[in-house]
């Protein structure tokens, strides 16, 4: 069916995306620490990997983003380490390569935010789960992460920078790879998926009509605190 939609309304389709090009507002990363350590007690040391939202895009600072909503939600009872490896218009594959070249340093926890820039590119959904299996084994391996949360792709249908049938047809195959992806999840061990379209509030997003603003971080944010397992810090003197 998607070589159907494809041959009827490809010229459509690319019109409407180099329409989006030029016209969604583009916004930075924002200003704030990428790496760092804040907080007081047992040692958890947290990675943040993935595209724009991983980033923080449409939040004004990294404390009202992502990680800087992780980080404040742990360091009152925790000796947060935290690093962010993320940027704007990164895919799964994008990523892999790009952690197979730096250095491995040691993580509890990693939560990943990826498959927003795969959908656009309308990977193909074998292509998108061997990416993300080679993900999740670099960070387990790598980087010895003992717990992997996975973020879900948004409800990309919903999204007010997407003119129809742009809108539609982007948002079909994230739900697609999404689905795909929380199968996958499911079958790996010390993983948790969290689904992408329960937090955000098409009301609430950035101004560019494409990302989270900060109440949907802060959401974001809780859902993996909720799912996080803090057994997994250790006291400071005993951390590697």
């Amino acid at each position: 069916m998607d070589k159907i939609i494809m041959v009827l309304l490809g010229p459509l389709l690319w019109i409407q995306g180099q329409y989006v090009q030029k016209t969604t507002p583009l916004m930075p990363e924002p200003p704030g620490d990428r790496r760092g350590e804040v907080g007081q007690g047992p040692r958890l040391s947290l990675m943040v990997v993935g595209d724009s939202a991983a980033a923080g895009v449409g939040a004004e600072h990294q404390g009202d983003a992502l990680m800087g909503n992780i980080v404040a939600g742990l360091a009152s009872n925790h000796c947060v380490a935290f690093q962010l490896e993320a940027a704007t218009g990164s895919t799964t594959a994008a990523t892999v390569r790009y952690l197979n070249k730096i250095e491995g340093q040691k993580y509890d926890v990693a939560v990943t935010s990826l498959g927003a820039n795969d959908t656009t590119r309308l990977i193909s959904v074998e292509k998108f789960l061997e990416d993300q299996l080679q993900l999740v084994d670099l960070l387990k391996t790598k980087f010895g992460v003992r717990q992997v949360i996975v973020s879900g792709l948004p409800p990309m249908h919903l999204f007010p920078a997407l003119p129809q049938p742009l809108r539609w047809v982007i948002g079909r195959k994230a739900k697609v790879l999404s689905k795909a992806l929380e199968a996958m999840i499911q079958d790996q061990p010390d993983c948790i998926f969290l689904p992408g379209d329960t937090t955000l509030d098409t009301a609430l997003m950035a101004p560019d009509g494409f990302h989270p603003g900060p109440k949907h971080y802060r959401m974001w944010a809780e859902l993996v605190l909720e799912n996080m397992d803090l057994s997994l810090a250790r006291a400071e003197q005993s951390h590697p």
